[in-house]
């Protein structure tokens, strides 16, 4: 037993050197755009706080360090433990599968400018400030890796675990029912949701029916893609497709308004 977990926390603390750039620069730039849309009081007392801008940034980013490196080693256990655990390699005919949806995915993602845009007058609003650099950067590297650990890699793969200790405990990792890995991934994508319904009521200022329906499209529903992706082909798949959305959609919209 000793062994295995010396051994397995060898595996998680190198393959962590993948995601440890991604870290950094996804710490800083979350910094830079939650600086940029913060309201004058609330800068002010963080630098208050802090000292200065530089600290603000500094600490978001060690945050970010510490949740994903705990994020990626407890997650490398528990999806070592179901059978989750992919080779960390791209391969010619999964990403021949992978990319015409990433693309018909972001085409889905963008047009969120130009059919809500034009029921909920606060979201085209939102877009055509424009799109910054530090939202940009974060969104690829913070959106579509550290997200992923968190709620996939992590997050998805407990609840897998969960189930597993419950329905299938005595099962061999190959032996698990997919239903287990389908539901974890639902409930997931779910969470994620609604863990955006805070930030949704802050911006929106209330939730209406059509509100609620645009975070779950846009949270939700593609997470079940990079869940599906995560259960298939490895992380690295739903990493790819979070990114992949995030990069298209955003140079299609930065190019159209």
């Amino acid at each position: 037993m000793k062994k295995y977990v010396m051994l397995t926390l060898k595996k998680a603390l190198r393959t962590y050197l993948m995601i440890f750039p991604f870290a950094i620069i996804g710490g800083i730039t979350v910094g830079m755009y939650t600086f940029e849309h913060s309201t004058p009081e609330v800068i002010e007392a963080a630098i208050e706080q802090l000292g200065s801008y530089q600290a603000l940034i500094a600490v978001t980013m060690i945050q970010t360090l510490v949740y994903s490196l705990f994020g990626w080693v407890v997650g490398y256990f528990i999806v070592d433990r179901v059978g989750l655990i992919k080779p960390f390699r791209f391969d010619k005919e999964v990403l021949g599968k992978v990319w015409p949806v990433i693309l018909v995915l972001a085409l889905a993602f963008a047009a969120d400018y130009f059919v809500m845009g034009r029921l909920i007058p606060e979201v085209a609003a939102d877009y055509e400030k424009g799109i910054s650099l530090a939202y940009f950067v974060s969104s690829l590297t913070y959106g579509g890796v550290i997200e992923e650990i968190l709620l996939r890699w992590f997050f998805m793969g407990l609840i897998a675990l969960i189930l597993v200790m419950i329905f299938a405990k005595k099962k061999k990792k190959e032996e698990i029912p997919a239903w287990i890995f389908i539901t974890a991934n639902v409930i997931a994508a779910a969470v994620f949701a609604a863990g955006h319904l805070p930030a949704t009521q802050m911006f929106f200022g209330r939730i209406t029916g059509l509100i609620l329906v645009r975070c779950f499209l846009l949270n939700g529903v593609f997470a079940l893609f990079f869940g599906r992706w995560f259960r298939k082909y490895g992380i690295q798949y739903a990493m790819l497709g979070h990114f992949g959305i995030h990069l298209i959609s955003k140079v299609i919209l930065m190019c159209m308004i």
